[in-house]
């Protein structure tokens, strides 16, 4: 670090702030205290047992802890920049008589993501259609999935490829998404959604309760049983895929009588039809607000008749009608029969409570491997052969197959509050590479920077910090891992 009158400046990320006594860098997480850069977060350290730590403290008694009880994450940790760094920390432990390492750091994610799962079977908007984030463009709606909308936000060109507002509501919309705050999305000729990680979405306004049971299709197959001899047609009303039960095969097993009934749309397979109604917000994710729209002529040709029952539903039970027909073969509208009451409320039943879920999404790049090992593409390997075993924050990880390390991480899975940033813009993570010492040392690894735990709790790091202990109960332990 390099001192300008009463300033130090700090070489923690690409930016260099030049930081006054008493005041923080433009990321509030480093500061100058004193005359000497600290971390102001707390050094996480995970533990099997609720127990205080103290990092660096004068009264701490000296006594040994077993590594396989402590693990120290990236949380709080500092980086690996400027690039010829060792990692932060690098710890030496031992479990089941096999001699770990460690390597601990926060990463600087210039590529990275979220891809957001929102479970409601309304229309948020078109695949394609663009989410902003105070009226700047973050990312997408993409492919929906069974029985839940899809977001992909982020990504380096909406980071640092567009306008300077357009890479700083990016980057502040990302860090709270994974630091699981409620952040405001809204879609071009689509809805407002609120999207926060493990909550219920709320879309225009509304509290969304259910992701729906399935598809029409599998509702029919779920509950056409519970429907025999207490109504003559049953139709489930889907933007996807609509049931018809006399026609589908599940009725067909039971000996289901023909109806007469016609549905409009796209025939798929006998009682499966595509395409009935636009997307939309109303009955099973349609633009529908009268199901009937859905229904041509009945044919008394083909079984419809007078007093015919029918029960039109959606896949969440949010929406249903009993109808009868009349003479003229017209369905009209009639209380729900108690006898069909209970079915409906079985589908609601069947269907799990609605959430967001926020999966972190990055790309671990040169600067990070270099504080791993001299060689980067050795690190690149051992973790994909599994060698090396990758966390953020102490959580489990998916890492895609193919080059490179692309990490993905649920974030209700990580210690609250585990992401930072920098303003370049770019998102900051915790990671830690778990790996047998031999494989570290095979792989070129900062072997003279390698500590014990208790060397770290007792001295800490390059920059001055205390710590924190969070119990891991919520996940597997780290170590048992490598």
């Amino acid at each position: 670090m390099t001192n300008t009158p009463e300033k130090l400046r700090c070489d923690a990320c690409p930016v260099m702030c030049f930081i006054a006594p008493g005041n923080t860098g433009a990321c509030d997480r480093y500061a100058n205290e004193g005359g000497r850069i600290v971390r102001t977060d707390a050094l996480l350290m995970l533990s099997r047992a609720d127990e205080a730590v103290p990092f660096a403290a004068e009264d701490w008694d000296g006594q040994v802890v077993r590594p396989a009880e402590h693990f120290v994450t990236g949380i709080g940790a500092g980086t690996t920049y400027p690039d010829y760094k060792p990692a932060p920390f690098i710890v030496s432990s031992e479990v089941e008589g096999a001699d770990l390492v460690t390597v601990v750091t926060e990463a600087i994610f210039s590529y990275c993501g979220v891809k957001v799962k929102i479970d409601t079977d309304r229309h948020l908007g078109a695949e394609t259609a663009i989410v902003r984030a105070k009226g700047e463009a973050i990312g997408h709606v993409t492919t929906g999935e069974y029985g839940s909308q899809m977001l992909s936000l982020g990504g380096v060109r909406h980071l640092t490829g567009g306008s300077k507002a357009e890479g700083r509501v990016a980057c502040e919309a990302l860090l709270a998404l994974c630091n699981r705050e409620a952040v405001e999305l809204t879609i071009d000729g689509g809805s407002t959604v609120v999207v926060q990680a493990g909550e219920p979405p709320i879309v225009d306004g509304l509290r969304e309760e259910r992701m729906r049971v399935g598809c029409g299709s599998a509702t029919i197959g779920m509950f056409a049983s519970q429907w025999q001899g207490l109504v003559d047609e049953v139709v489930v009303v889907d933007d996807h895929i609509t049931g018809v039960v006399s026609e589908h095969q599940a009725g067909k097993v039971l000996g289901w009588d023909d109806t007469g009934i016609r549905v409009k749309g796209a025939k798929s397979t006998p009682g499966r039809y595509f395409k009935v109604a636009e997307p939309g917000t109303g009955w099973g994710g349609t633009d529908l607000s009268d199901p009937l729209e859905i229904l041509g002529e009945w044919r008394a040709k083909k079984g419809a008749r007078a007093g015919l029952t029918l029960l039109m539903v959606s896949t969440t039970g949010e929406h249903f009608g009993y109808y009868v027909l009349d003479d003229d073969l017209t369905p009209i509208a009639a209380d729900l029969p108690e006898a069909l009451r209970g079915s409906v409320e079985r589908i609601a039943e069947n269907c799990e409570p609605a959430l967001c879920t926020v999966l972190f999404m990055g790309g671990a790049g040169g600067s990070l491997r270099a504080g791993v090992t001299e060689n980067p593409i050795a690190l690149t390997r051992s973790v994909q052969d599994r060698r090396a075993y990758l966390t953020c924050g102490g959580a489990p990880v998916y890492v895609w197959p193919g080059g490179g390390i692309t990490l993905m991480v649920d974030v209700t899975t990580m210690p609250l509050n585990s992401f930072g940033y920098v303003p370049t813009p770019a998102l900051v993570a915790p990671l830690e590479f778990t790996l047998r010492a031999e494989e570290y040392n095979g792989l070129g690894g900062h072997v003279g920077a390698v500590r014990s735990l208790d060397d770290v709790r007792a001295t800490g790091g390059e920059y001055a910090t205390e710590s924190r202990v969070e119990v891991a109960s919520d996940v597997p332990w780290p170590l048992k891992q490598g």
